[in-house]
């Protein structure tokens, strides 16, 4: 989406990862990448413009997804070089079916998550669907929660 350090590409914190760095500078490539999507949106979509998802979104369904989530202020969850989750927070991953994406809120063993988990998915859904795409809850299982979004049609 944008440029970063070493001339990589900006990529969204899916909670998968490291946690992505805090700052200023962290900030300014979220709010760009950002404001790129919404120009895009705006210039394929015609009508609806900003309020549904563009159409590279939906065979990019974790990246967009990930990239409105970071940038409503939302703490995606992070692990370690083991893979252990090391705080609590959002992660997302393709579904099983195309073009759709899977929201589970995840951290540590004992961290809460399980517990804060309908709550903050709640409020990942929200956002979400202001930015045009479908969210419905479901209970997995052991009980746990989970979003699945595609985006509005």
């Amino acid at each position: 989406m944008t440029g970063g350090p070493g001339g990589q590409g900006f990529e969204a914190a899916t909670g998968d990862g490291p946690a992505p760095p805090a700052g200023p500078g962290r900030a300014a490539e979220v709010r760009t990448a950002y404001e790129g999507l919404m120009q895009i949106r705006r210039l394929v979509n015609g009508p609806p413009g900003a309020a549904v998802p563009a159409p590279w979104e939906s065979r990019q369904a974790p990246r967009a997804v990930a990239l409105v989530l970071e940038a409503a202020g939302i703490t995606p969850s992070a692990v370690d070089p083991d893979g252990r989750r090391t705080r609590n927070g959002y992660r997302v991953a393709p579904a099983p079916e195309p073009g759709t994406v899977r929201v589970s809120w995840l951290g540590p063993p004992g961290g809460g998550a399980a517990e804060e988990e309908q709550e903050r998915l709640t409020d990942c859904g929200r956002v979400l669907e202001r930015h045009g795409w479908e969210c419905l809850l479901y209970c997995g299982p052991r009980r746990r929660r989970f979003l699945e979004v595609e985006p509005r049609r």
